[in-house]
């Protein structure tokens, strides 16, 4: 059988060289070659390793938006070149190779198995933050993290974050004002609030800084927590708090950082078609009656 470990190892070396030469894509195809010739054997799947290289290529700039989402305090210059092509490749397997050829818990492994072997003291650690992250937004949360009692919850560190429903009424009929992600979900603009005196004002802030939007905060409409992974921290507490807010229906300024690709204003009888997460369409269910009830009380 061939050993695909060793051919992960062998692409990633390459992606190595790659990155730091700065190479092309052809470049990195006769690297590959080289690598094979002196590191493959003679067990080494071919076809599965250049499938792989030419994937993460392909799929680079999608995956660096991915990497910027989960570690969004490691701008990847930041990130150790040997971490950061651990993570295209594993984050590779992890969203776009076929599950039943690499179960999503292979990819996790793997991926770390290989930051103990070229990475760093800390590689191991931040790449299972950084793909831990992922995992979870992919809604397959790892079995570690199944078992975590309430007690123990309580003792992880607390990070602080509001999110929002914009709405604006445009020729007689309400808007949502909703961003798309890199994970190709419809979700609430959201950010990190423990630095605002209030939850309202933090959230008015996230509006401005992330819409471009001038926003009036209404009623809190949700609140969740939940535990995610964190490259550096390990396991945090997150605690987040949703409200409606009111503004103007303006053209949205997206700032593209954090792992969005776009903004939209929709149609409250639009919204039933997007592709939520699960966690927050209870969220904009509540804020869609609330306005389905402003708009029948003002008809």
């Amino acid at each position: 059988m061939a050993n695909r470990h060793l051919a992960r190892s062998v692409v990633l070396q390459t992606l190595f060289e790659w990155d730091t030469t700065h190479a092309t894509a052809a470049d990195a195809a006769a690297i590959l070659a080289r690598n094979v010739l002196e590191f493959g054997g003679d067990d080494v799947d071919q076809p599965f390793m250049d499938q792989l290289l030419s994937g993460v290529l392909a799929k680079k700039d999608d995956i660096d938006l991915v990497i910027e989402k989960a570690a969004p305090e490691w701008p990847l210059e930041r990130i150790a070149p040997v971490d950061r092509n651990i993570l295209r490749l594993g984050l590779f397997e992890l969203l776009f190779s076929d599950r039943a050829q690499v179960p999503a818990k292979v990819a996790l492994n793997e991926a770390i198995e290989l930051a103990k072997t070229f990475g760093g003291d800390s590689s191991s650690r931040f790449v299972n933050g950084v793909l831990g992250a992922v995992y979870k937004e992919l809604g397959e949360p790892g079995k570690d993290e199944q078992g975590i009692k309430k007690t123990k919850r309580e003792e992880l560190p607390l990070e602080k974050l509001a999110g929002a429903i914009v709405y604006a009424k445009h020729e007689g009929q309400y808007y949502l004002a909703l961003v798309h992600d890199v994970f190709g979900r419809w979700t609430l603009s959201k950010g990190h609030i423990e630095n605002d005196v209030t939850p309202q004002q933090g959230v008015a802030r996230i509006i401005r800084e992330e819409l471009g939007l001038s926003a009036t905060v209404k009623n809190q409409v949700g609140e969740n927590e939940y535990v995610a992974s964190h490259p550096e921290k390990g396991r945090v507490r997150k605690h987040v708090w949703f409200f409606l807010a009111a503004s103007d229906f303006e053209p949205l300024t997206l700032k593209k950082s954090g792992g969005l690709d776009d903004a939209k204003w929709f149609r409250l009888q639009d919204i039933i078609d997007l592709n939520f997460y699960d966690d927050m369409l209870p969220i904009v269910t509540q804020a869609v009656q609330i306005l389905l009830d402003l708009a029948h009380a003002h008809a």
